[in-house]
């Protein structure tokens, strides 16, 4: 029961309510000052009314009563709680009944158990055996891998404005890079042998020897032509032909030949392309659409020479596909062209070891917990 009070009007009063965790809505208006409910399931509820005036003025607050209903004893805690230790007495005792027959199967399986595990340690024994001769033999690679990249006195000898980010996926690489100088060239090569890890390292030591033998061979200064050696002798020494549709080895390369007096470059590409960033402005010299290594009747496919007139300050950046491929960010999406090439806009006005602390730490950012998905190499170069 409940009243509401008006002093100028007593019978024109009119209520609404409704129980809060039972009630969907309020109750039609009534001039009755009692509810009744039936059948109200054990828990917590808030009794709420409202009443009004002749003037169908509501009062803003509705008054609350809060109580309380007790579930009956078989559905207390204390009733489940009672079955429960009840139903695992139960299970106890036949559980115990049923051990004694188990006990002698038991002590059989243990002894056949120790057998394997014995067998099982002696296996993983000769695993890791294995497994460390395997390692041992692909840190020798490694450094045979290493022992063919330019030494970084030899590169600040020919780029002495330069950075290199060199960050292998697995112990190797299937990415090199290449530095030497000729006639008055530093030549500078960025390479991505197909695959990474050992298949790559043993493909990046072919490639490595290839660029040196079509240097010293050639009389000229001729990216292009350093490229067609290196794509015809790769093709040799991999026995590639028509008909072999297996061997689908090869590199992609960015080759250029600077000429830091005459402030000129030429550039010839597989596949990969080279950026030129020029008064905060970045242009894309694209290469030739001709991977090295890939086998083609057509023997009219040569790659091009891209001569460029260089100007002082112009920051050169080759690099693999790694980076843009990286896997990472909020949504786990690939870091893209689009965005690697505003990271090197922002980055190609700081000296060298800033760029290259910028980009090994965006490329860390960016990659968070994700494993990295290849190798990674940015090579940039100041005029």
């Amino acid at each position: 029961e409940f009243i509401g009070i008006s002093l100028t009007n007593p019978s024109g009063v009119r209520y609404k309510y409704m129980i809060e965790g039972f009630d969907e809505d309020w109750s039609p208006e009534t001039a009755l000052n009692e509810a009744v409910y039936a059948n109200l399931p054990p828990g917590e509820y808030t009794f709420m009314v409202k009443a009004c005036n002749n003037n169908h003025q509501w009062n803003t607050e509705p008054a609350k009563y809060r109580f309380i209903i007790t579930p009956p004893f078989w559905k207390t805690k204390w009733f489940y709680m009672l079955v429960t230790v009840g139903a695992m007495v139960i299970v106890y005792l036949a559980d115990r009944w049923r051990t004694s027959n188990l006990k002698r199967t038991k002590r059989e399986l243990e002894h056949k158990v120790e057998q394997r595990t014995l067998e099982l340690a002696q296996k993983n024994e000769e695993l890791a055996e294995r497994n460390k001769d395997i390692t041992d033999s692909i840190r020798y690679a490694k450094r045979i891998q290493e022992a063919i990249l330019p030494p970084a006195k030899t590169v600040r000898q020919h780029l002495p404005e330069s950075f290199i980010l060199y960050k292998p996926k697995d112990i190797v690489s299937g990415d090199f890079y290449w530095v030497r100088e000729k006639d008055g060239y530093a030549m500078v090569a960025a390479v991505d042998c197909t695959g990474h890890g050992v298949p790559g390292a043993f493909m990046s030591i072919v490639g490595y020897n290839l660029l040196n033998k079509a240097v010293d061979e050639l009389g000229k200064m001729d990216a292009a032509e350093i490229l067609n050696r290196v794509n015809k002798g790769l093709s040799e020494t991999l026995k590639q032909t028509s008909e072999d549709e297996s061997v689908k080895d090869g590199m992609d390369v960015s080759l250029c030949l600077i000429d830091f007096k005459a402030q000129q470059m030429l550039y010839a590409g597989a596949y990969n392309p080279l950026y030129l960033v020029r008064n905060k402005a970045l242009q894309e010299i694209e290469g030739d659409n001709i991977a090295i290594g890939a086998y083609s009747e057509d023997k009219t496919k040569v790659y091009t020479n891209h001569k460029v007139l260089l100007e002082k300050g112009d920051m050169i950046y080759l690099f693999s596909d790694g980076f843009a491929d990286q896997f990472g960010g909020p949504d786990g999406k690939k870091f893209k062209y689009n965005n690697f090439k505003a990271l090197l806009l922002e980055a190609s006005p700081l000296p060298m070891e800033e760029q290259k602390m910028l980009l090994n730490g965006r490329f860390e950012s960016w990659k968070g917990s994700l494993e990295q998905v290849d190798d990674i190499m940015v090579i940039g170069i100041r005029v």
